[in-house]
């Protein structure tokens, strides 16, 4: 790893302290260094705040150093006022001259203008240091911006003989404490959660975070026929939920019901809605029919499948998992934890 490659992989790892945070924006780092010396870093802490040039750049003591420096940013400065003024102004108003980017930036708001910016202004720009880091790590806002739909994560639990449920949809804790923490962790790093009827009826699930600190992810479920009683927790209005049906249905305090056409294409309506609404990122959690029709689809982006030595001998048969796109495997308590990436989506 070369000089620029290891203060960018500190960006990098600046950037993923933001995940959760940052949402909808992407998470980005930042690294001021002079003379081989790191002397400011930060980090896109939270939505609505400082990105991660203004806290790095703050964060440098002797400010007369700048100009002489060198900064490393995870993304394309920004140059458009947003919640926050244009970043690429803001290097330029302390003098920096030379800048290292990682990725450029595929909103249309940004796309090479931030650049063209600092250029115009006299500074040095290094493009694509670390590039595949870089797209991998804010892969969520990269396919967004670029395929106009939510990235999808997959999760389920399916016992050592395939099922994911007992009879009838009935629910079973098939995963453990650990890997029920985890998921929790997961909830925090996306901004929807979406399961399907089933899983609302049956599991009468309350998608929100318990077992974890962060910010809770907005709750989003099926509901065609409008089958899901008052009295579950989805419909409980504690937090804000999107249920999305074909018949009409007034909204009331959280809880928002968007009706649509049965002469389209289900899904596609729904993460149609989902990217106008700017929801970058969505955990699925069932149940099978959805899974199965997602992954049929080939709508999905990652799957992660916990594989638990309890054994069911009957009941909802787990979806079929992919023939390729295996990316890891490790052990979460008492069950295998199995990830699966989709490069084709």
């Amino acid at each position: 790893m070369n000089t620029d490659e290891k203060y960018m992989q500190r960006a990098l790892d600046l950037a993923a302290l933001g995940t959760g945070e940052a949402r909808p924006n992407p998470i980005v780092g930042c690294v001021v260094v002079h003379d081989h010396k790191i002397i400011g870093e930060g980090w896109h802490q939270k939505y609505g705040g400082p990105h991660a040039e203004v806290n790095a750049l703050n964060s440098v003591q002797d400010k007369s150093l700048l100009p002489h420096s060198r900064v490393y940013v995870t993304l394309e400065p920004c140059s458009h006022f947003g919640k926050t003024p244009p970043c690429a102004d803001f290097l330029i108003q302390h003098g920096v001259r030379d800048v290292v980017i990682c990725n450029t930036d595929p909103n249309p708001l940004v796309a090479g203008r931030g650049i063209r910016k600092l250029i115009d202004a006299g500074c040095k720009v290094h493009i694509g240091v670390l590039e595949e880091e870089g797209l991998e790590l804010n892969r969520r806002f990269f396919t967004f911006q670029t395929k106009k739909r939510p990235y999808l994560v997959l999760k389920w639990a399916q016992s050592a003989d395939g099922f994911i449920a007992l009879p009838n949809c009935q629910p079973y804790q098939i995963s453990g404490p650990l890997a029920k923490q985890l998921v929790h962790k997961w909830r925090t790093e996306e901004q929807g959660i979406l399961v399907g009827t089933r899983t609302a009826l049956f599991d009468n699930p309350q998608l929100n975070v318990r077992h974890w600190p962060g910010q809770a992810p907005l709750r989003i479920a099926i509901d065609k026929q409008l089958q899901i009683p008052a009295t579950h927790h989805l419909l409980d209005d504690s937090q804000p939920t999107l249920l999305y049906t074909l018949k009409e249905k007034e909204s009331t305090g959280q809880t928002e019901y968007i009706t649509l056409s049965p002469e389209n294409t289900f899904l596609d309506q729904l993460l149609a809605d989902l990217y106008t609404r700017n929801i970058q990122s969505v955990l699925v959690e069932g149940g099978t029919a959805l899974l199965e029709t997602l992954l049929e689809r080939n709508l999905w982006h990652e799957i992660r499948v916990f594989h638990s030595p309890v054994t069911l001998t009957d009941g909802v048969k787990a979806p079929q998992l992919p023939t390729m796109g295996f990316a890891s495997r490790r052990i979460v308590g008492d069950d295998e934890l199995i990830t699966y990436r989709n490069h084709f989506s």
